[in-house]
């Protein structure tokens, strides 16, 4: 593919959190920095997204006494997996990973900041009801095809690679670009559900400059 003018490369929560030495980390979290890089350095326009929890969030495992991480839970959305406590806003582990080229981002869309609905897409709350604002804010500007790198696979990427394909985005995925977190064969699963809703899986090398 080649880029033009009506596309956007929408970054998923590359911050220190969710790399290696994170409170989260996404196992070879780091390989997605050079390719994101070069794809930011390309791209005609590019959005990120910020996990940006409050303390105390739902989400965490020591919001629930006498549950671990990784653990599931019913909530009054649904089943929630708990975490252990990452990306508390305004903290270190919240930050951009510093060798991430933020200075191209023309909006950065915080997620996750409700204290009682946790949040992987970048679209749509964990109670699929409450809106970003992002799917309003990219129409409104023209674009029409997402090209979606960054943390995790099977997390943040997949649900946000969904969300768009249901508001209407032409959507791809770069697979060198992104990393997932794996548990009980997860990535396979997202990779799976990705390609059913019509989403490419591509390769940095082979996105041309417009």
């Amino acid at each position: 593919m080649a880029w033009t003018g009506t596309d956007l490369l929408l970054v998923i929560d590359v911050q220190v959190d969710f790399l290696p030495g994170g409170a989260l980390a996404v196992p070879d979290g780091d390989a997605v920095i050079a390719p994101i890089n070069r794809l930011i350095g390309a791209a005609p326009h590019v959005v990120l997204t910020q996990d940006w929890h409050p303390a105390g969030h739902v989400s965490f495992a020591s919001s629930h006494p006498g549950r671990a991480a990784f653990e599931a839970v019913a909530l009054p959305y649904g089943t929630q997996v708990l975490w252990p406590d990452h990306c508390v806003q305004g903290s270190a582990g919240a930050a951009f990973h510093r060798d991430l080229r933020t200075d191209r981002a023309e909006l950065v869309i915080r997620k996750g900041h409700h204290p009682d609905v946790d949040s992987y897409s970048a679209f749509l709350e964990a109670d699929r009801r409450t809106p970003t604002g992002l799917a309003g804010a990219l129409r409104e500007r023209g674009f029409s095809r997402l090209v979606l790198c960054g943390l995790a696979t099977d997390y943040c990427v997949a649900w946000s690679a969904l969300d768009a394909r249901a508001a209407g985005f032409a959507v791809a995925v770069v697979d060198d670009a992104v990393r997932g977190i794996d548990r009980d064969g997860s990535v396979a699963r997202a990779w799976g559900e990705m390609a059913a809703a019509g989403v490419e899986r591509i390769e940095s090398g082979k996105i041309a400059s417009g």
